[in-house]
């Protein structure tokens, strides 16, 4: 709620304090020089805050999901960017739920300690965007190991993680009965890999956001690192996707939060005509309306989490939550920016700077069109669309 506690109260408190070491000024100044905030990160990390979804014995907190949520959530409500750090959440549940004992003891300790991001996950193909059965990439098995080939897009944080999740095909997509087979998921260490089989190339974008192109070419994996079963990827990364978007959707209210507070408060202070502004029907009542479609996507966003959590089928909930967020988290931002007026679009004032940010997840990681088709199909019924 936007001004009562609730159960995670401790967890606000102690994320907002730590995020006061990081001001408005700071991000902006991030912003401006497009770079990645590494000491926000670093003090998150250090803090304990990204192993929220390790088990205490691997060294992490243990908490589940919808905490990470109220984390990732407090970020952006104090006028930062989760965008920068989230990865740490959903890869993890990837390699929790489906990685063999040896790789938690491996990894899952060190990322706990701060001592390892694995930020990053590559799936999307720039022929296939989101039809992730036909991925192009390949691994094949030789001589005790995988070689991987193909390209990778809007792969972000890659040059800001030590490990990556990846998906590719390992069984040709001819020769499956069913399309989701035959793919397969793997840990790769960017730190041998990077020069080494795989190449990276930064995509400039509308937001401070760090993405890439990748390309891939013999690289080599060791064979352990293959998770799971080898052509079960597809089912493991939903996992993972599940969770991003149930993650994605608090940020989204974090962000919502954000402009409305902003917004209410500038209507409360600005006067003209010898009044406030929020004194008028016209500049209220579209902040009373964001307001409360923040709040109806809060509920789906916990029961989300709620189901994740209970290792109950979440996908119908991951993706409404998602998609009730993102789309009240834009229609805030538009309101706080008329709010403002010209001093909107200041830089100074931050709303640009939010604006852009949370305008990114109207697009991904999953367009609104394709919730409205996994709606349709799974939940209602009706035939299937493509």
């Amino acid at each position: 709620m936007f001004n009562e506690s609730d159960e995670f109260q401790e967890i606000r408190d102690a994320i907002r304090q730590l995020c006061r070491q990081f001001p408005d000024e700071y991000f902006r100044q991030v912003d401006a020089q497009d770079a990645y905030p590494e000491a926000f990160v670093d003090a998150l990390m250090q803090a304990g805050w990204l192993a929220a979804m390790i088990p205490e014995e691997y060294g992490g907190t243990g908490l589940g999901l919808t905490a990470a949520t109220v984390i990732m959530e407090e970020i952006n409500r104090c006028g930062g960017n989760a965008g920068a750090v989230h990865g740490q959440m959903y890869n993890m549940g990837t390699l929790l739920r489906n990685g063999s004992k040896a790789q938690k003891e491996k990894y899952l300790p060190h990322i706990a300690a701060g001592k390892l991001r694995i930020q990053s996950m590559a799936v999307t193909e720039p022929t296939t965007g989101t039809d992730t059965t036909k991925i192009k990439t390949t691994a094949v098995r030789k001589d005790g190991r995988w070689l991987v080939d193909g390209q990778k897009v809007w792969i972000s944080r890659v040059q800001h993680s030590d490990l990556m999740i990846l998906l590719a095909r390992t069984t040709p997509l001819a020769e499956v009965k069913k399309k989701s087979e035959g793919m397969s998921v793997f840990i790769v260490d960017l730190r041998q890999a990077i020069g080494k089989g795989l190449e990276v190339r930064p995509i400039p974008n509308l937001v401070n956001h760090e993405t890439n192109e990748l390309f891939f070419d013999k690289l080599e994996i060791p064979e352990e690192n293959l998770i799971g079963e080898e052509g079960r990827g597809f089912r493991y990364i939903l996992d993972g996707l599940n969770a991003e978007r149930t993650l994605i959707a608090a940020e989204c209210i974090g962000d919502g939060y954000w402009f409305i507070e902003r917004a209410r408060k500038y209507a409360s202070e600005r006067i003209v005509f010898d009044r406030p502004i929020g004194q008028n029907q016209g500049v209220q009542f579209p902040i009373a309306d964001a307001f409360i479609e923040i709040e109806a996507a809060n509920l789906m966003r916990f029961e989300a989490a709620r189901r994740f959590d209970a290792r109950q089928d979440c996908g119908a909930q991951a993706n409404m939550a998602k998609y009730l967020a993102a789309k009240a988290s834009w229609e805030a931002a538009n309101v706080c920016l008329q709010t403002h007026g010209g001093f909107g679009f200041a830089k100074e004032y931050d709303i640009e700077r939010k604006f852009r940010e949370t305008r990114l997840y109207q697009v991904a990681p999953i367009s609104t069109n394709l919730i409205y088709a996994y709606v349709a199909e799974h939940i209602l019924g009706l035939p299937r669309s493509f």
